[in-house]
């Protein structure tokens, strides 16, 4: 039946099938991790549990992510759920970028591939460690505006939005803002205005910060008041939504990532890639178009050894589950392509800096 097919052909599919079969499992694994984080973490605890210094909130985001043990597969759900829960974006991208290399499964394989020798494994864990402060601090000081697309802020962001949206453009037609409004024929401004048992005026007109207070209270405690079968029932629901959202960009990634290891030769890679300089970025070009899981990718990088300098094979095993092609759909289909742009660029010299200097 395919015996008129392009042997390159079948050897695409090859590789396309082999990625979604490495892959699959933990983007199921991220998947029911964010869904969990939907369904049972509230936005209090996370207050409690992210510093309000931005400096440190990074710190615990890129530290944190060694009790999640999933790859670059799955983490970007995770990191969409948690930072729609509020927490802020520069430890939200933090963990993002270390999760996937510091957890102890990854940490493990990593230990193995390379003969029980603890060299690469430590400085995979530090050069990811470096990057994620660096570019979450970035983030944190310089990067101004949202990282998520506006249709997945949550609904009291969107709130704010259009509130003030639509306050500027009363502003813009003439309307006087500051106009009280005229209160309904049955109501008791003299209750109002008094000292004696009538309604407050901040009942009577409720600022937009109580509000949004109430608002977030009943949208939180809407999950805690569902018994543990709803819970376990909405946790698959959400779990079932969040892999068909992630799901199509991981496929694409990984049509991309098989049709590139097909036609695009490693011998014509590895035959420019002479030099310290060249080789360290050869190798990052090449965990880029691999597309492998951090719990694999060990072993492949543990195959160069007799061909790049250890300098290198960091960068590949550093870059990698930071940044491929299917990650990057993923982070398309969930952040601004300025903000995905603005991490792109980050990494990508923070890493390169990094392998040079070890």
């Amino acid at each position: 039946m395919f015996n008129h097919l392009p042997d390159s052909f079948l050897q695409m599919n090859t590789i396309f099938i082999s990625i979604l079969i490495e892959a699959l499992p933990f983007v199921l694994i991220g998947v029911f991790i964010a869904s969990f984080i939907q369904m049972y973490v509230s936005e209090k605890f996370i207050a409690r549990v992210i510093p309000k210094n931005r400096f440190w909130a990074v710190v615990v985001g890129s530290f944190i992510g060694v009790l999640f043990p999933s790859c670059e597969c799955g983490i970007v759900p995770i990191v969409r759920n948690l930072l729609k829960k509020g927490v802020p974006l520069h430890a939200g991208i933090a963990f993002m970028l270390t999760a996937p290399i510091i957890n102890p499964v990854v940490l493990f394989s990593t230990y193995v591939a390379f003969g029980s020798n603890w060299e690469i494994p430590i400085l995979r864990v530090v050069g990811s460690l470096v990057v994620a402060l660096v570019v979450g601090n970035l983030i944190a000081f310089f990067y101004k505006g949202e990282g998520l697309k506006e249709k997945l802020l949550t609904p009291t962001n969107a709130g704010e939005k259009t509130v003030k949206s639509g306050s500027l453009a009363l502003q813009t037609a003439g309307v006087d803002l500051s106009v009280k409004p005229v209160l309904p024929e049955k109501m008791n401004v003299e209750k109002v205005e008094g000292t004696g048992n009538g309604l407050s005026s901040a009942e009577v007109f409720p600022t937009h910060e109580h509000s949004h207070q109430e608002v977030s209270h009943q949208h939180e405690h809407s999950h805690t008041d569902l018994s543990f079968m709803d819970k376990i029932w909405h946790t698959a629901k959400h779990a079932v939504d969040e892999f068909f959202s992630v799901g199509k960009y991981l496929v694409f990634g990984a049509l991309i990532a098989s049709a590139m290891q097909t036609y695009i030769k490693t011998s014509t890679l590895m035959s420019i890639g002479h030099g310290p300089v060249l080789s360290i970025l050869l190798m990052m070009v090449l965990a880029f178009i691999l597309s492998l899981c951090s719990e694999a990718d060990a072993f492949i990088g543990a195959s160069f050894r007799s061909l790049f300098s250890t300098q290198s094979i960091v960068a590949f095993l550093v870059f990698g589950p930071m940044l491929d092609i299917k990650n990057l759909m993923m982070m398309l289909a969930s952040f601004k392509a300025k903000f995905v742009l603005f991490i792109v660029v980050s990494v990508t010299v923070v890493v390169f800096l990094y392998s040079i200097l070890i």
